[in-house]
């Protein structure tokens, strides 16, 4: 399904094919597949990031693994989607683990949910009785409950604070763009995903916005399954490209990372869509104002109280204020690495896929191919 881009596009075709041999392996007992793309959900958090100091927190550089353990004793397999409570404590989607882990503000590393090793499946269950395949997106209600894009199932799952997991919507190995209640509801590859104020689940899906409500209703808000474009509307006029990451404001906007347009859009309320900052189909790393500043592989976002996004793009951490000025927040444009250190001196691998802000506006990001979570502050 959906798998980690090194190439402007990628047909609908090869993502089809890709899902089907993984399905079909996993079927047989064997099989396995390239990473895929997430991007990850993100709180909305106060305060501002005010030093671009970046530290790892947790997990050791290039080498991945499934132990649990404290700060760099712990190990991670491409960890992609990244999102917090609001006791600090940080969940992360444990892509090629097939695994949810949690992070404590202690620096403590446990398995959640899933199990690592083998090739992933479906089953829902308890703790490690439960399975995922190639979780991606992750996001955390008020209540404490997790939500999970499991990217190739394709469907939504939920974890309860005891670690109940069950599946939400759509069905395992039933691909598609049907709306629906539950099990009736399909979709196609999933990434990214949000949840508002109300209880509301917002999914990255097919060129696609869903929305999931607290019925378990899913609909389509914005774009339309299967056609990509780059065009601003209103629900269905709407056109996307590759789009991955979203996040929600406590106003009700959605801001979704439009990759292969290298833009981030803007979805009010009414369901109307605008081109927020970047220009559609120009890459670069340009700073600027709106449509003046570029983006050159964006992942994820994360908006914290006072309206500032944050989205994590090629080896780099870039911020957008309520104004739309786009700033380098932490690393340097095309120059990948693992270093700690503040802003153009710290070091991303190419491909950051999660990041999520705290209550105290502190940026995570998930280190994907470093297989690391770091730390803003």
């Amino acid at each position: 399904m959906h798998i980690k881009r090194c190439l402007p596009k990628v047909s609908q075709i090869g993502l089809v094919l890709t899902a089907i041999t993984v399905l079909i392996l996993v079927g047989c007992g064997g099989g396995g597949g390239s990473s895929p793309s997430n991007t990850g959900a993100a709180n909305t958090g106060a305060g501002l990031i005010s030093t671009s100091m970046v530290t790892t927190l947790a997990g050791s550089v290039g080498v991945a693994g499934s132990l649990d353990g404290t700060g760099a004793a712990a190990r991670f397999n491409n960890p992609y989607g990244i999102t917090v409570d609001s006791a600090g404590n940080i969940y992360v989607a444990d892509t090629n683990n097939h695994t949810i882990r949690k992070l404590t503000p202690a620096g403590v590393v446990s398995t959640l949910a899933g199990s690592a090793g083998g090739f992933g499946g479906s089953a829902d269950g308890t703790g490690v009785a439960a399975q995922f395949l190639r979780p991606v997106g992750i996001t955390v209600d008020s209540a404490g409950n997790l939500y999970v894009v499991d990217n190739y199932i394709p469907a939504i799952r939920k974890i309860t604070p005891a670690g109940v997991v069950t599946t939400l919507a759509g069905s395992a190995a039933t691909m598609g763009s049907a709306d629906g209640t539950g099990a009736a509801a399909q979709f196609w590859a999933p990434s990214g995903i949000t949840v508002d104020s109300a209880g509301n689940l917002y999914v990255v899906d097919n060129f696609t916005i869903r929305k999931i409500n607290p019925s378990g209703v899913v609909s389509t808000l914005a774009g339309s399954a299967g056609v990509a474009g780059s065009a601003d509307g209103t629900g269905v006029a709407a056109r996307f490209d590759g789009n991955d990451g979203i996040t929600v404001d406590s106003a009700g906007n959605l801001y979704v990372v439009d990759t292969n347009n290298q833009t981030i859009r803007k979805i009010s309320p009414a369901g109307v869509v605008s081109t927020l900052v970047g220009s559609a189909g120009v890459a670069g790393s340009a700073d600027g104002t709106g449509a003046a500043a570029r983006f050159y592989w964006p992942r994820s976002i994360a908006v914290d109280s006072t309206g500032n996004l944050y989205v994590a793009d090629y080896s780099t951490i870039r911020k957008i204020t309520s104004g739309g000025l786009v700033t380098t927040l932490a690393g340097s444009a095309g120059v990948v690495g693992s270093a700690d250190g503040t802003g153009a001196v710290a070091r991303f691998n190419s491909y950051p896929q999660g990041i999520t802000v705290d209550g105290s506006g502190n940026l995570y990001v998930a280190d994907t191919k470093n297989s690391t979570i770091r730390k803003i502050q």
